[in-house]
């Protein structure tokens, strides 16, 4: 009685086995051959973009120094480019994008300026780069966010 329970699990094993395998086969799309006409562009990140993911690397590490007490350093020169970085949409380089840069660079500068309230001056100038955010491209707020120190 053993061996033909054993049996028939085997069967039983190997007839589903059998059949996820043809259903496989079936379920696989057909390939489709396009024209040689069809491009692909990549994405191209703007002046403005990359300056900003510079931006952000460098006040990651900024925010390590800060809570591990060591010297802040030297405010970085490139950060003043983001008055004439080209934007991906130059129309977004209006007033408020122009106010909203010079709160962030004040703020910036005043935290290798003033490196006894560096952790102060430093959470002003995230939340700057938040204020501008919520306003202009809001995509990467809760990443930005992340940079504040609590």
């Amino acid at each position: 009685m053993r061996k033909i329970s054993l049996l028939i699990g085997c069967l039983f094993l190997l007839l589903s086995c059998q059949n996820k395998e043809d259903k496989a086969t079936c379920d696989k799309p057909e390939t489709v051959e396009t024209s040689d006409k069809k491009t692909f562009e990549m994405y191209e990140m703007s002046d403005m973009a990359l300056l900003m993911e510079q931006m952000y690397v460098d006040n990651q590490r900024l925010k390590e120094r800060i809570l591990k007490g060591e010297s802040v350093g030297e405010f970085p020169s490139h950060f003043a480019k983001i008055h004439n970085s080209m934007m991906t949409d130059p129309s977004e380089n209006d007033e408020f994008f122009k106010k909203q840069a010079k709160i962030f660079l004040e703020a910036q500068k005043l935290i290798y300026n003033d490196p006894a309230n560096a952790k102060e001056h430093y959470n002003k100038a995230v939340q700057a780069c938040i204020s501008c955010h919520e306003v202009k491209c809001s995509g990467p707020i809760v990443r930005i966010k992340k940079l504040t120190i609590q």
